[in-house]
């Protein structure tokens, strides 16, 4: 059974600049840098029937490209941070773009999303790292000028079952061409 999402690939330029982001942070698992994306509907572990009939629904969306701006760093989990993320700036087209995919998931008969959207891409998971730790590698790190690229697509990934951080692998794409 393949864990499913939908996401936004980052392009190599943004990529690299997340990626010079890496390291100075005790108990930091650092993602690779192949494996940034913006998560729009994590679906989980579907057999292949499932999968199948996913895909297909997925090829009818019908949007327009949109730019995606990524803006600085923030982490995740308060005073047990669990992740630092690049924040993205919560656009109109890409909050309704995610909004439509998790009606079209609860059409299907899955559950909705237990958590509200906050557009990311994950660069570390965190485990033991001190909440100072943290705020001190922030403010050394945590502003950089502002990155935008162009969504053109959005992929249907899968990913083995693990505790995250990929490697993911893109199973179709569709094109943002309305």
């Amino acid at each position: 059974m393949p864990r499913l999402f939908t996401g936004l690939e980052i392009p190599q330029d943004v990529c690299q600049t997340l990626s010079s982001l890496r390291g100075g942070l005790p108990g930091a698992r650092w993602i690779d840098p192949e494996n940034y994306h913006v998560t729009l509907r994590f679906i989980g572990d579907i057999d292949g029937v499932s999968a199948n009939e996913i895909a297909m629904l997925l090829a009818r969306i019908d949007r327009k490209p949109f730019e995606v701006t990524v803006q600085g760093l923030t982490s995740f989990g308060g005073r047990k941070p669990r992740a630092v993320v690049a924040t993205i700036a919560p656009s109109r087209p890409l909050i309704e773009l995610q909004a439509e995919l998790e009606r079209l998931m609860q059409r299907l008969g899955l559950d909705p999303e237990g958590r509200k959207f906050v557009p990311h891409v994950t660069l570390a998971r965190l485990y033991d790292a001190s909440s100072q730790d943290v705020a001190d590698y922030l403010s050394v790190r945590g502003y950089f000028p502002s990155k935008v690229f162009t969504a053109e697509r959005f992929v249907l990934f899968s990913a083995r079952a693990s505790t995250g951080g990929g490697p993911y692998v893109v199973e179709d794409s569709y094109a943002l061409s309305a």
